[in-house]
C-alpha cells in the first residue's frame, strides 16, 4: 500500500542561494567593502585573534586602487564600526578618517596589495594556533578537508619578521606569497588574501582552525596524510575565493543580526 504522494520538488530557480553582489556604483561597492571589513573585524575580535594593537585587515578601495581601508589604530576589533574605518594611501598616510593606522601593518599590507592587483583584501593577526605553527616553521599538512584548501597554495616565509616599517621587508613577504592565498610568517603568524574581504577573512579563520587541528592531532598521535591526488582534487573543489565567500556568509549574517551597530 502506497502512502500519500509527496509534494513536488521546488524548482531550483525558486531556491535562494547567495552570490557576490553586483554594484551599480563605486560608492555602493565602497560601502559594501567597508561593511564587510567592519564585520570581519568584529568576528576576529570574537574569535580572540586580537592581541593588543596587533592585527589588521585591509581592503582596497574600488576607485583609488592604491588606497586601502583599514581598522583604526588602538580601537578594539569588537568596537569597530563602518564610520571608524580609515583610508590610507600606499605610504600609510591617512587620506580619510580621524585615527592613526599601524605603520608596521602598512609596510607589509601595501606591498602585498601592490604585488597582487587581483587581491582586494589582506588579513593578518596574531592568532594563537597560527603563531604556534609559525613557531615550528612549518606548513599545513593535508590532513583534513579544510587544510586541503591550502594544499600547495600557501608558503612559508622562512625568516623572522619583527615590528618593521621597512618596505623592503614587505616586498620580500609579498614575493614569498607569490600567487598563493596564504603565508605562514615564521615565528610570527598567518597572512591570507582574497578577491573580497569575505574571502580573505574566511581563509584566515579556516587556516587558524586548521593550525589548531594539526597541532592537536600531532599531540595525540601521528596524523594520516591525504594523498597528493585527493588533496589536489579537494583543493580544486574548495580552494577558490568564491567558495570562501560562500562560507563566510553565515558568519556575516550572524554578526550583523547580533551586532547591527557595526554598520553605523
Amino acid at each position: 500500500m502506497h502512502g500519500p504522494t509527496p509534494p513536488p520538488p521546488v524548482p531550483t530557480d525558486k531556491l535562494r542561494f547567495a552570490m557576490p553582489p553586483m554594484h551599480e556604483s563605486l560608492e555602493d561597492e565602497r560601502r559594501h567593502r567597508k561593511e564587510r571589513l567592519a564585520g570581519a573585524l568584529r568576528l576576529f575580535g570574537r574569535l580572540g585573534y586580537e592581541d593588543g594593537v596587533s592585527g589588521h585587515i585591509t581592503a582596497r578601495d574600488p576607485e583609488y586602487s592604491d588606497c586601502f581601508w583599514v581598522n583604526p589604530f588602538g580601537i578594539p576589533f569588537r568596537h569597530v564600526t563602518v564610520s571608524d574605518l580609515v583610508l590610507a594611501n600606499q605610504d600609510g598616510q591617512v587620506v580619510e578618517g580621524g585615527h592613526h593606522v599601524n605603520q608596521a601593518a602598512f609596510a607589509v599590507h601595501a606591498q602585498v596589495h601592490a604585488a597582487r592587483p587581483d587581491v582586494v583584501a589582506v588579513a593578518h593577526c596574531h592568532s594563537v594556533h597560527g603563531r604556534a605553527l609559525a613557531a615550528l616553521g612549518e606548513l599545513l599538512d593535508p590532513i583534513t578537508q579544510e587544510s586541503c584548501a591550502f594544499y600547495e597554495d600557501h608558503a612559508l616565509y622562512d625568516a623572522y619578521t619583527s615590528v618593521t616599517v621597512d618596505p623592503q621587508e614587505g616586498r620580500r613577504i609579498a614575493a614569498a606569497l607569490g600567487t598563493r592565498k596564504a603565508l605562514v610568517l615564521r615565528n610570527h603568524g598567518l597572512l591570507t588574501v582574497g578577491d573580497s574581504v569575505d574571502a580573505a577573512a574566511w581563509w584566515f579563520m579556516t587556516m587558524e582552525r586548521s593550525c589548531q587541528v594539526q597541532l592537536t592531532a600531532r599531540a595525540a598521535g601521528r596524523p594520516v596524510l591525504i594523498d597528493h591526488r585527493q588533496a589536489v582534487a579537494t583543493r580544486e573543489q574548495l580552494g577558490g575565493d568564491l567558495v570562501a565567500w560562500i562560507n563566510f556568509q553565515p558568519m556575516w549574517r550572524e554578526i550583523t543580526r547580533s551586532e547591527p551597530d557595526l554598520l553605523d
